[in-house]
């Protein structure tokens, strides 16, 4: 059987931390293919959000949960419209 979800909260530090590296790696790979189509802004911020989470991953002696799930709120949120935004594109 599936475990039901778990809050970031109730997870434990590596559950937290391969989150966190997983979020990390998609906005590099979102970085790189905005970058290829030209949209170095996007790509900008993308990177700023990977390397604040990676910097979350390395400093677990002082985690702040509540900063670290709007990082990771914000950092799908970018993916998610990088990725719609290409769906839209390729239409």
């Amino acid at each position: 059987m599936h475990e039901c979800c778990k809050s970031f909260e109730d997870m434990t530090l590596k559950e937290r931390s391969t989150l966190l590296k997983t979020v990390a790696d998609a906005l590099e790979a979102t970085a790189d293919e905005a970058e290829e189509v030209g949209d170095l802004r996007f790509a900008a911020n993308s990177m700023c959000i990977a390397h604040t989470i990676r910097g979350m991953v390395n400093n677990s002696a002082e985690r702040d949960n509540t900063a670290a799930e709007v990082l990771l709120e914000q950092g799908i949120v970018l993916v998610h419209q990088f990725s719609s935004r290409q769906q839209r594109r390729l239409n």
